[in-house]
């Protein structure tokens, strides 16, 4: 089951089902962040995602900050292990040098290409990126692309045109395929107020940008500080702009951070997390002839 709000406790109904019909059914739950931090906490919902937990026969969580924040949060009987989300190399690949986005923003190779992809909520704080990008391109020639759409893009979009920015910033909405986007960027801009886990960075690793991120939630056991990208704390646009600076100032050391930031995307290929879920799943199914835990 993939969060504990509402499948957990779905999925524990099917499970007392069967087992009145003779039959068993493990039960495995992922959690994977606001069903925990955010949903999950509510004093209504807390009892039954407690509950839902603890009649879980296996429970992974998405980082070792998400399985923290859950014993922190409920009172969890279980053991959590930590299976982190994956990535497909196959789809999210750095192909740069063919990248038709790239070749419009930057087409002498000289303008550094930040991005934001996310829903653009109060908690991705996108209005960090913008204030950075302002002051970053005061330093370098840069453009900032945001993808993705949500209840700060009109403020956003209202900024950007009376900082005069218009020129330099674009806005694509929402997109399916930011696998032909993101290779187009020289950095991945993630200032979030709070991550379980960092996905959209992962993908942009992937594809061989380096990522600037907030020292939150479960980023840092994504981004290697220093070596794959830079973290700063939150809302520290100094630190942001320190940051982003070492990566892109200097053409060499950006290589060495593109490099970087795909060699650990590898770490967190499909095939490897795979493995990890099917050894999971087959603890689960060898408790078939042991009673649920009560």
């Amino acid at each position: 089951m993939h969060y504990a709000v509402p499948h957990a406790s779905a999925a524990y109904l099917a499970h007392q089902i069967l087992k009145s019909m003779g039959q068993y059914l493990p039960i495995v739950t992922t959690l994977h962040g606001t069903d925990i931090t955010l949903v999950g906490k509510e004093a209504s919902y807390e009892p039954v995602v407690t509950y839902s937990i603890n009649q879980s026969h296996g429970v992974t969580a998405v980082s070792h900050y998400l399985k923290q924040a859950t014993y922190e949060n409920f009172e969890i009987k279980r053991d959590i292990e930590v299976i982190h989300n994956f990535v497909d190399l196959a789809r999210f690949r750095s192909n740069r040098a063919e990248n038709k986005l790239r070749q419009v923003l930057s087409p002498c190779g000289n303008t550094r290409v930040l991005m934001h992809v996310s829903n653009f909520r109060p908690v991705k704080r996108v209005h960090d990126v913008l204030s950075l990008f302002a002051r970053l391109r005061k330093e370098l020639p840069s453009k900032l692309v945001f993808v993705g759409d949500g209840p700060e893009r009109p403020g956003l979009e209202r900024r950007v045109r009376e900082e005069h920015l218009s020129c330099d910033v674009l806005f694509l909405g929402k997109q399916e395929a930011v696998e032909d986007i993101l290779p187009a960027g020289d950095l991945f801009c993630i200032p979030s107020e709070q991550e379980s886990f960092g996905l959209s960075a992962l993908e942009a690793m992937a594809c061989g940008m380096p990522v600037l991120a907030s020292h939150v939630g479960g980023l840092p056991e994504v981004v290697a500080d220093g070596i794959s990208g830079r973290l700063a704390p939150v809302g520290d646009l100094d630190a942001m702009l320190e940051g982003a600076l070492d990566i892109l100032a200097d053409d060499a050391r950006l290589v060495d951070y593109r490099l970087a930031a795909y060699a650990r995307a590898q770490t967190f290929s499909l095939p490897f997390i795979v493995n990890q879920y099917e050894a999971c799943y087959f603890r689960a199914a060898s408790l078939a002839a042991v009673p649920s835990p009560s």
